[in-house]
């Protein structure tokens, strides 16, 4: 199959990257903003024009800049709405399947159990919002050979995220503090990219037409983002004591959900996956970073 993948850049797209030696049956082509600016319809337009058919797009980009996107509401409509819906559009009378990645933030957190797919989405924010829109232009769009993703807490040794910025921090400070009433379910890229890698490889995908679906998709397991960071810095043996603190105590500029634990039940369903824990998970990653000495900057 001939597969696009757009946002090379991010940690999604470069992950799958990482990847695709393993899965050499399929012909890749990845892009990133200079060949498809997702905030220029001409540009999505253009590239479709001049390249040959796909017969699967895997949508990585987004505008996920939470605290900017507030100011930034039409960029990140434009991106995250109008440039998914556009290429649904595409994708549905060109025949294309469509892997699109969404986010835990089109929930509010106020559930206290884990959030199952028919939950009723209420976006605190400009970015859960625009996220939302774009999962709706889809099912709008295409009734069939969709997939969306919605994933959480995404980490890597790429890219910026919260995994590199506590190692940055920790080898800098004596203590940080770090908001324990926030709860979700960490998601390592790599692990998300091979599950995709292996849903577009089955049979079933290749050669059936499928319902739109939404799946909720992260490592098992649950956190808070101050545990996450003790587990962090316990695993490489980093003395920075992390200091638990209420949200109220640590004030940001946009509101964000208490609780978006995913229930993966139905992904782990219907295509029989193995998900790891995020702790596992997390030390592969680490792993990584020590042995690539990457830059915590980038």
């Amino acid at each position: 199959m001939k597969i696009l993948v757009t946002g090379k850049n991010g940690q999604l797209g470069r992950s799958i990257q990482n990847l695709i030696s393993n899965f050499d049956h399929h012909e890749f082509s990845f892009v990133g903003r200079e060949e498809f600016d997702l905030s220029s319809s001409d540009s999505i337009s253009n590239f479709f024009d001049t390249h040959s058919h796909f017969d699967v797009i895997i949508n990585c980009a987004a505008y996920n800049a939470v605290d900017k996107a507030e100011k930034e509401i039409d960029l990140a409509d434009k991106i995250n709405h109008l440039a998914v819906k556009q290429m649904a559009v595409i994708a549905n009378s060109h025949n294309i399947k469509f892997i699109h990645i969404s986010t835990d933030y089109v929930f509010d957190g106020k559930k206290f159990s884990p959030y199952l797919e028919i939950d009723h989405p209420n976006p605190l924010n400009i970015y859960g919002n625009t996220k939302l829109l774009g999962e709706r232009a889809i099912f709008n769009t295409m009734t069939r050979n969709a997939i969306i993703l919605r994933t959480s807490w995404v980490f890597s040794e790429f890219g910026n995220n919260f995994v590199k910025t506590m190692l940055e921090l920790g080898s800098n400070r004596s203590h940080i503090s770090v908001v324990s009433d926030q709860f979700g379910s960490p998601t390592y890229a790599k692990d998300l990219a091979e599950t995709i890698l292996n849903i577009i490889s089955t049979e079933s995908f290749r050669n059936n037409s499928f319902p739109t679906e939404i799946y909720h998709l992260s490592n098992s397991g649950e956190t808070s983002w101050y545990e996450f960071a003790k587990e962090i810095f316990s695993l490489i043996n980093l003395d920075c004591k992390v200091i638990s603190v209420s949200s109220e105590q640590y004030p940001l500029s946009v509101l964000r959900p208490r609780n978006t634990i995913l229930n993966k039940e139905k992904i782990i369903e219907k295509f029989k996956l193995q998900i790891p824990s995020w702790q596992q998970s997390l030390k592969e990653c680490l792993r990584e970073i020590k042995q690539s000495k990457i830059d915590l900057s980038n």
